[in-house]
């Protein structure tokens, strides 16, 4: 007896025509060779107001400063061009000679002192101690207090509290304010000026030193490495990048210092602490408006050769 068989075959399936056959066909993409284009007229509406600020508050100043220096003028009235006049008498003005080296030596010294005491506060706040996030949320408070305010408290500590502590104790170096010595009154500037510093360039260690992976450590402890020799072998040359920016950043700011030398000394006793800032502005008081032009002009070619000598040593350093 016979019976009918129904047919379980499973359908072929028809397979997709390839790109290029017959069949539906993909819309053509955009090809991307070709010149790219520049920026349209968005990027330009954006970029418009930063690059007009820029021309009126620091460009176009400038290109007169440099254009008065060759002249006579006291900042207003009738002027007349005398050549490289102000700049020969600028390079033998023994203030001013005594201005530059002044910042000079004050930055380079005060760079070192910041540098140090930030990397080593760094070092501490990113270990395991406790309340580490709230002692970084106290250090870093000078940061966000006003230069001049922080000189003003600290020229009374210095001309008063504390002569009057080291007269109770007897020590006789500090009966009298280090302010009023010609020969003292830098130390209190540095002192200052890296206090107000120090927050800001230990943040930047603190973003490097938390970027280093702790497998690095934990290989060098199973190797018997001492947490000293881990300081000097692993963690300095693993931060000299961060090193490098933060000691051009601290020396370019250090350079125009101005507010915290204006609290402290007003650039005394006599010029001792004047720095470049404080001459070139005297400029604007005292009728020697295109003589501290000149000086603005030179002090403006050194930080730019330090500049470069910097930004040459950075791309080094990534090489």
């Amino acid at each position: 007896m016979s019976h009918s068989t129904a047919d379980t075959r499973t359908p072929a399936v028809t397979p997709a025509p390839a790109s290029g056959s017959s069949g539906t066909r993909r819309a053509p993409q955009p090809s991307t060779s070709g010149p790219r284009r520049g920026p349209d007229l968005t990027h330009w509406l954006f970029l418009l107001p930063t690059l007009i600020a820029f021309t009126l508050a620091i460009a176009l100043p400038a290109v007169m400063g440099i254009f008065f220096s060759f002249t006579n003028s006291v900042g207003y009235g009738d002027w007349d061009f005398v050549g490289l006049a102000n700049y020969r008498l600028m390079l033998t003005d023994p203030a001013i000679l005594w201005s530059f080296g002044f910042t000079l030596g004050f930055a380079a010294v005060t760079v070192v002192v910041t540098n140090i005491i930030a990397f080593l506060l760094a070092v501490g706040l990113t270990s395991q101690i406790r309340a580490r996030i709230t002692m970084r949320t106290i250090f870093v408070i000078p940061m966000v207090v006003s230069p001049i305010i922080i000189a003003f408290v600290f020229q009374f500590l210095f001309a008063r509290s504390l002569p009057a502590a080291a007269q109770t104790v007897g020590f006789g170096p500090l009966e009298s304010s280090i302010l009023a010595d010609a020969d003292l009154a830098w130390i209190s500037i540095v002192i200052v000026t890296a206090w107000q510093a120090i927050p800001g360039t230990m943040l930047i260690y603190i973003a490097g030193l938390v970027a280093i992976p702790d497998d690095v450590y934990e290989a060098s402890a199973l190797d018997g490495a001492s947490p000293w020799k881990q300081l000097l072998k692993i963690t300095v040359p693993l931060m000299s990048g961060y090193i490098l920016i933060n000691v051009i950043l601290t020396f370019k700011n250090f350079l125009n210092a101005y507010d915290i030398i204006v609290g402290l000394t007003d650039g005394g006793p006599g010029t001792a602490t004047r720095s470049v800032a404080m001459t070139i502005f005297s400029g604007f008081t005292d009728g020697d408006y295109a003589y501290q032009m000149a000086t603005a002009t030179i002090f403006f070619l050194i930080t730019l050769a330090i500049a470069l000598i910097q930004l040459r040593l950075m791309r080094r350093k990534e090489k």
